[in-house]
């Protein structure tokens, strides 16, 4: 199944194929999950190009901290280099569902977020990345925000994130507007 950006709202990236491993068409796998190891959990993966028409990955290994992979019917290194730096997809529906107060990544993309203490809209989600220490919500202004200022605020549970309301896409923050 070709994944696209048109069709990929149904779709989310969890993972990458790596560079090559060994010469019978293993590769290294770059987890984005979150451990890596819950890429484990899945088993119905989508490739983000219709290079292979039939993409089934026959097996993913873990060795120490390094995860690879191999796809049926690539059994040498060169067809596996084409493949090289391409996105692996699930369906969404295939992940466990989030408990109260917490979210996805991709579900907290356009939120508001809206510090508690104030009322005040602070801005909406533009990314999320994580800088080492924790992961951070980027946030960009809008018409409605207090003020023009883009934002990072980390992503910590009951410090700075007070709580996700998902049905209502807003994300509610201990936050000073000074920051």
């Amino acid at each position: 199944m070709k994944v696209n950006k048109l069709d990929s709202k149904n779709y989310i990236c969890i993972a990458s194929i790596g560079k090559p491993r060994g010469l019978i068409g293993e590769f290294f796998i770059n987890s984005f999950c979150s451990p890596k190891e819950n890429l484990l959990n899945y088993n119905n993966f989508y490739i983000q190009d219709d290079l292979i028409k039939d993409f089934k990955i026959e097996y993913i290994k873990k060795i120490n901290s390094k995860m690879y992979a191999k796809i049926n019917g690539i059994n040498d290194i060169d067809t596996v280099k084409k493949y090289t730096n391409l996105n692996i997809f699930i369906n969404k529906d295939c992940l466990p569902k989030a408990e109260k107060n917490e979210a996805y990544w991709y579900e907290l993309m356009g939120m508001r977020v809206i510090d508690v203490k104030s009322n005040d809209l602070l801005g909406v989600v533009e990314s999320l990345n994580n800088y080492g220490a924790n992961d951070c919500l980027e946030l960009t202004p809008t018409q409605e925000s207090i003020d023009n200022q883009k934002r990072l605020i980390p992503f910590v549970i009951d410090k700075f994130i007070s709580s996700i309301n998902r049905e209502e896409s807003v994300i509610f923050v201990n936050w000073d507007k000074g920051f």
